[in-house]
């Protein structure tokens, strides 16, 4: 039997019977109960077995326990005896202090006294090797063997050092410094022909000279020298060569950058700051060269015509742009290794010669925006061309705003959208002046300022299609306007947002700041990023540019106007638009009025006056001047719904924000206003009945008959407002109830009447008021 299972943490009892009686099942079924017995009997004499086991250990147990406590005992007694012995070595250690305290302050005074003859020998022998070096310097000059120099050189200045209070100590210096000037100017022809043929084992030698007698930045000084004068001849050549100031500068910076590469592969090799020393070196570069780029950056400027100023900035702004990328992204995987006060110089040097073009971009873009928009044609001979050439205008306006928000980006990433706003405002204000002076010349050649004295009607509506396409034109302009000044307000917040901080606060003195501050913590491992001319060259700008960032941020894009002048002047522009559409429709009516207070027939008495003065009025027909007005104004609806139908969002756009003039009176229903004909047709009614009373008023003497006739054209015209669903104002009503009223009935009727109205009539038609 294995009884080891009774040992397992998981023992299960019903497992291990199944287990037990499993083979005696298979093998001899018959035999369980004899098995079971059997297996019964084993457990027992297994328990009997374990029981005598547990009783033998215990038994030997309980012998040992006396023996374990006298072991205690006596590990006890022994560190109390421990304990005593630690005791008494305390008090001895603690005694000899006391007794050897003053001995052991003998001993450190003999140990400094020592030190200090030590120090005193070492001195003696250094001055003395000064006076052996000094004598034996000059013939170590005259064997010119380099290494032997510096390592005397060495060993002297070591000794100086000792010297330091001597008398002559300073003469001592300026003699050591004349030796090495001495070795410099031996040296010097061969440091040349080492840095010139780029001999690195040469190289080497001298670093290692210029280190041991402390004057590397004079060996970095002839390597500049060296360096810089090639690149300086090349400018010079390059300069007197044929070639345009913006290939010469492409010329010149590749080999700038050229020289970055081969530079740094050599001076890894033989310095142990390369990163640093090649960037001083491209600073003093850029310094040294004559004539330097800002004078050749002026002279380009100028021999320019004032056209292509700008344009040839920024040809030459993109050339050191290309160059500057180049350059960083050649830097960028060491600049931790670099020093970055002298990248941010470099950085500096090349963007500097653009710095004072680009504090003034506002007035460069402006001038250059007006000398385009100049040559954009508005007016033509014919009326027709001038309508033409004012519609294909609004996409060359819209493409030249567009390209100077390019250029601003271009030249000053952002920073001077201040400048730009500006120059935007003046560019749409000289649009819109020579727009609206087209339209005043449209509206002489449509002769709308004339008033015909004979009573001719002719209708003519090619003025009004005109003018339809000019308010139309109006239209797509305020449509491409709001979309332009979306897109920059976007285009702002995209390209300059970088400026501006989280912890900006607007109008506040810290404001700058901050964000200076804020920007530096947050990525200033790359000047070539953080640069930018605004802060130091223009601060007032710089917060100006920072507060409408701030504000384009808090209330999005959609919400702020940008440029809200233009916004307005174009809006007025829209409205002059609409006053010449109603005036080329209008100058028919005008007319046809004018002549009504001149007309003969309201005081010419007639033979059979007196025989028609009982009349009734049906049995007059209207004159000939209402019966004109009346059928022109029929004819409208004809003329005006194809413009105003047609499917043209930008018609559509001008016809709703545009007002007419003669608006509905207070308290009239205007159902009009849900479609632009009848708002047009509505606004020449009542410009109609506004100056046919005006006129009416304007009638010196009207006899019986006459005011019958001039009642029946009133009468006319009503019907004719009727017939197009609109309502005779107020002043013609009353008009033609004063005229309507009986002489001896007219005081009456005239109650509640406008005075100037009454007067005026009852003066015409002499009855006594």
């Amino acid at each position: 039997m294995d009884f080891s299972k009774f040992l397992d943490d998981n023992f299960d009892v019903k497992d291990w019977v199944n287990g037990a009686f499993k083979t005696v099942q298979k093998e001899a079924p018959g035999k369980v109960d004899s098995h079971a017995a059997t297996l019964v009997m084993k457990l027992q004499l297994f328990i009997q077995e374990v029981n005598n086991a547990i009783e033998e250990t215990s038994h030997q147990a309980l012998q040992n326990m006396p023996r374990a406590l006298r072991d205690m005992e006596a590990l006890k007694q022994e560190a109390s005896f421990l304990k005593e012995q630690m005791i008494l070595v305390k008090e001895d250690i603690r005694k000899f202090e006391q007794d050897t305290a003053q001995s052991m302050q003998v001993l450190v005074e003999i140990d400094e006294v020592k030190s200090r003859m030590q120090m005193a020998s070492e001195a003696l022998q250094e001055a003395d090797k000064w006076s052996t070096l000094s004598a034996d310097i000059e013939e170590t000059l005259k064997s010119q063997d380099i290494e032997a120099i510096s390592a005397n050189l060495t060993s002297m200045q070591n000794s100086l050092a000792m010297l330091v209070d001597t008398p002559d100590y300073s003469e001592k210096c300026v003699h050591l410094e004349a030796l090495k000037n001495r070795l410099e100017a031996m040296a010097s022809p061969q440091i040349v022909a080492a840095f010139n043929s780029q001999s690195v084992d040469q190289a080497r030698l001298f670093v290692k000279v210029f280190v041991a007698v402390d004057r590397m930045p004079q060996l970095l000084t002839y390597y500049y020298k060296c360096h810089k004068g090639q690149l300086v001849s090349l400018w010079q050549e390059l300069c007197q060569s044929d070639l345009s100031l913006d290939h010469q500068l492409r010329e010149f910076y590749d080999t700038l950058l050229a020289t970055w590469h081969s530079q740094v592969q050599w001076t890894c090799q033989v310095f142990r700051n390369p990163y640093e020393i090649v960037t001083v070196l491209q600073i003093q570069t850029l310094g040294a060269i004559v004539p330097s780029i800002p004078v050749c950056l002026s002279t380009a400027i100028e021999k320019a015509s004032q056209e292509d100023k700008l344009h040839v900035l920024l040809d030459l702004h993109d050339s050191t742009i290309h160059f500057a990328k180049g350059l960083e992204a050649a830097m960028l995987p060491h600049l931790g290794e670099t020093n970055l006060v002298k990248v941010t110089e470099l950085v500096a040097a090349i963007h500097s010669p653009y710095v004072p073009y680009q504090l003034q971009y506002g007035d460069l873009e402006g001038s250059n925006l007006l000398i385009q928009i100049s040559a954009i044609p508005l007016e033509r001979g014919e009326l027709i061309d001038s309508v033409q050439e004012l519609s294909q205008s609004v996409n060359k306006v819209f493409s030249l705003a567009g390209s100077g928000v390019d250029r601003c980006v271009k030249l000053t990433d952002g920073l001077a959208f201040c400048g730009l706003l500006k120059a935007l405002k003046g560019f749409f204000s000289k649009y819109v002046a020579d727009f609206a002076s087209t339209l005043q010349s449209i509206r002489k050649k449509c002769k709308l300022e004339e008033i015909a004295n004979g009573s001719l009607f002719q209708e003519d509506w090619t003025a009004f299609q005109n003018s339809i396409r000019i308010i139309a034109t109006c239209g797509e302009i305020l449509r491409q306007f709001g979309d332009f000044e979306q897109q920059l307000s976007n285009r702002i917040l995209s390209t300059a947002g970088k400026y501006l901080s989280e912890s900006y606060s607007p109008r506040s003195l810290t404001g700058i700041q901050e964000t200076s501050c804020s920007d530096k913590k947050s990525s200033a491992k790359n000047p070539w990023q953080e640069y930018h001319y605004l802060l130091k060259g223009n601060p007032s700008e710089y917060a100006s540019l920072l507060e409408m960032l701030y504000t384009l941020k808090e209330k999005g894009t959609g919400n702020f106007i940008l440029l809200s002048e233009p916004r307005a002047a174009l809006a007025r522009l829209n409205q002059q638009a609409h006053q010449l559409a109603f005036d080329s429709v209008f100058l028919r009516i005008k007319q046809q009025l004018a002549q009504v207070p001149r007309m003969e027939t309201w005081n010419a008495g007639t033979m059979g006056e007196t025989l028609t003065e009982d009349l009734p009025t049906f049995s007059l027909a209207p004159l000939e001047y209402i019966s004109n007005i009346g059928q022109y104004i029929m004819s409208l609806p004809l003329h005006l719904e194809p413009f105003v139908t047609q499917e043209d969002p930008a018609l559509e756009l001008a016809l709703h924000s545009g007002k007419l003039p003669y608006p509905p009176e207070q308290g009239d229903e205007v159902p009009e206003l849900d479609n632009m004909a009848d708002y047009w047709l509505g606004s020449i009614a009542r410009a109609t009945m506004h100056t046919y009373c005006e006129s009416i008023l304007q009638i010196s003497e009207l006899t019986a008959h006459a005011t019958k006739q001039l009642v029946t054209d009133i009468d006319y015209l009503s019907n004719v407002m009727d017939a197009l669903g609109l309502q005779p104002s107020r002043a013609l009503q009353q008009i033609a109830t004063a005229l309507k009223a009986k002489p001896e009935e007219f005081r009456q009727a005239a109650k509640g009447l406008p005075r100037r109205l009454t007067s005026a009539i009852a003066a015409m038609r002499s009855v006594p008021y």
